[in-house]
């Protein structure tokens, strides 16, 4: 019986946005040699929610999602519970280790310096648990960059992105698709600061779901 990846990302009216997510789930279903399907919370079409309901064979669900919060906690399990078929889903996509090397990676192309203070800048969440996420991801960056890492967030809990950034420093925003938030970033950066691109579909970031899709269907789904 084969079992189908799906992936679910937030959504945006933006389709470049909606686009790395299925590049990334295209690159991944490449490697493990199965069906993958890209699906998102709203905002884009399919629906998760329909394409679960929809299912008639086993899936695994890798939500490209990078910190807890309202849609892992509620929207997603909500959906599994019509679903069609046996599904099992993992946790948020981040904080990994992948991630943030994949987020020097970036740094490095937008031209920062080995050392630079960076700031990282998360969508944020009214959820305690994501803000936990939040400081994990500084953690993790801290080390791969070997520098001082800072956190600001755009909404939600946390302390305002322009409240933390200044001249000099490099940005590395803790976003996987560019966007509204992308663009508020840009927007609000001050002139002589170095910030960095989205994670996209940068291949460490195809690791990561690599890795959890196999996580996932190590164990037999049903």
């Amino acid at each position: 019986m084969t079992t189908t990846l799906v992936t679910v990302a937030h959504g945006t009216r933006r389709d470049g946005g909606n686009e790395v997510a299925r590049l990334l789930t295209a690159a991944a279903g490449e490697r493990l040699g199965g069906p993958a399907v890209t699906t998102y919370v709203e905002l884009s079409e399919p629906l998760f929610a329909d394409v679960v309901a929809g299912l008639t064979e086993p899936a695994v669900v890798v939500p490209l999602l990078l910190s807890t919060g309202f849609h892992l906690r509620t929207d997603l399990p909500e959906a599994l519970a019509e679903a069609g078929a046996p599904v099992r889903m993992g946790p948020s996509f981040g904080p990994d280790p992948l991630l943030a090397q994949a987020q020097v990676a970036r740094l490095l192309e937008a031209g920062a310096q080995p050392g630079q203070r960076v700031v990282l800048v998360a969508a944020g969440s009214s959820d305690p648990d994501a803000t936990a996420d939040q400081l994990a991801a500084v953690a993790h960056l801290a080390r791969a960059w070997d520098g001082p890492v800072e956190l600001a967030v755009l909404s939600g809990l946390g302390t305002r992105f322009r409240d933390v950034v200044r001249p000099g420093d490099a940005v590395a925003p803790y976003l996987l698709s560019p966007g509204f938030f992308s663009d508020r970033v840009a927007k609000e950066a001050p002139e002589g600061v170095v910030v960095a691109d989205v994670l996209g579909d940068h291949p460490l970031v195809v690791d990561l779901l690599v890795q959890r899709a196999q996580a996932l269907l190590a164990t037999p789904v049903g």
